[in-house]
């Protein structure tokens, strides 16, 4: 059995890269404060696409095993041309598929990606398919240390609950990235797992929504305090938390000092995955027992390095890379 499973969605992501949309901020609206658009009605070309294995749990699969962690993906795929090419991609990162169900007759997962070349940030469309019927059993949890979640489909209270429980029976530690869909239908099962969290993983505008529900009196200043965020996520019951905000860095709390680290500069073609590759960096150096600030350098670093190339994968680094790199970045206490 794999040290770590990670548990969620796994697609196929094709990338269309342009230069077409608009791109404008909208700081009135706090959960969604930059927007884009085009002419409805046009027709746009694009100059070239990339295709790459896709989905959360995927993605922090392949992040784990290249910085040399035992890693599974317990996630489903349509028993098609798609999803055998989705196995075979992890397989060849390391990826344990053993826990991947090929379901008959359903589509494997698929996401069109327009990647904004003005700055590297994206807008996805996603359809879902095999990944909403996906059921979790706890068996299949034996004999595993960690459980990463993010981004469950289907039933997924019902997957969420299994997961949790699981976790508490089986003194399992637990990894939690909550997904944007999951906490628009269910908040309260998904505050009820962040209470459960030996590690969560947001970002800045998932940090808002969790707390706006936690702290409902809070101000809209305090909203947009990193160190008001990451301590009501704390007193909620998380035990370690790695909050990240694009390209202004991210934040590591675990009830001490927070802490705050830079990104690395480089040119970003591409952010789609860089959260991802946050995680997986930031989880690795955890699980090693290699401290928040460590884990703070492999996430940012990872994170960083994704963000040049297309998808999710291309630009994950390996730990003796990933080494090499953290000494240049620089943790502060907030």
């Amino acid at each position: 059995m794999s040290k770590i499973i990670c548990i969620g969605s796994t697609s196929k992501d094709i990338f269309f890269p342009t230069g077409e949309g608009e791109l404008f901020d909208t700081p009135e609206d706090i959960t969604s404060q930059k927007k884009v658009a085009f002419e409805v009605g046009a027709k746009y070309q694009i100059e070239d696409r990339f295709e790459a294995v896709g989905g959360v749990a995927a993605n922090c699969a392949q992040g784990l095993a290249r910085l040399g962690l035992d890693v599974a993906t317990y996630s489903c795929v349509g028993n098609d041309q798609t999803g055998q090419w989705v196995i075979e991609e992890l397989r060849k990162e390391n990826v344990s598929t053993h826990l991947i169900e090929q379901k008959s007759g359903a589509q494997t997962d698929l996401s069109s990606i327009l990647v904004f070349t003005q700055n590297g940030e994206r807008t996805i469309f996603f359809n879902r398919d095999a990944n909403e019927l996906l059921k979790v059993e706890a068996e299949k949890f034996d004999g595993a240390e960690w459980i990463f979640v993010s981004a469950l489909n289907g039933k997924w209270q019902e997957n969420m609950k299994t997961i949790v429980r699981s976790a508490q029976e089986k003194n399992l530690k637990f990894a939690f990235n909550p997904g944007q869909k999951n906490m628009k239908d269910d908040i309260a099962v998904v505050l009820e797992a962040v209470k459960q969290a030996d590690v969560l993983l947001v970002n800045k505008d998932e940090a808002i929504e969790l707390v706006m529900k936690i702290q409902e009196q809070a101000t809209s200043d305090e909203l947009q305090d990193e160190a008001f965020l990451v301590r009501t996520l704390y007193a909620h019951g998380a035990k370690t938390i790695g909050m990240t905000d694009g390209i202004r860095g991210a934040w590591g709390y675990a009830g001490n000092d927070i802490l705050y680290v830079d990104v690395l500069k480089q040119e970003a073609v591409d952010a789609t995955g860089a959260g991802d590759a946050f995680g997986s960096g930031f989880l690795s150096a955890w699980t090693r027992g290699l401290g928040l600030e460590r884990a703070l350098r492999w996430g940012i670093v990872n994170g960083s390095n994704v963000v040049r190339f297309y998808g999710a994968r291309e630009g994950l680094l390996r730990a003796t890379e990933i080494e090499a790199f953290a000494g240049k970045v620089n943790v502060i206490i907030a």
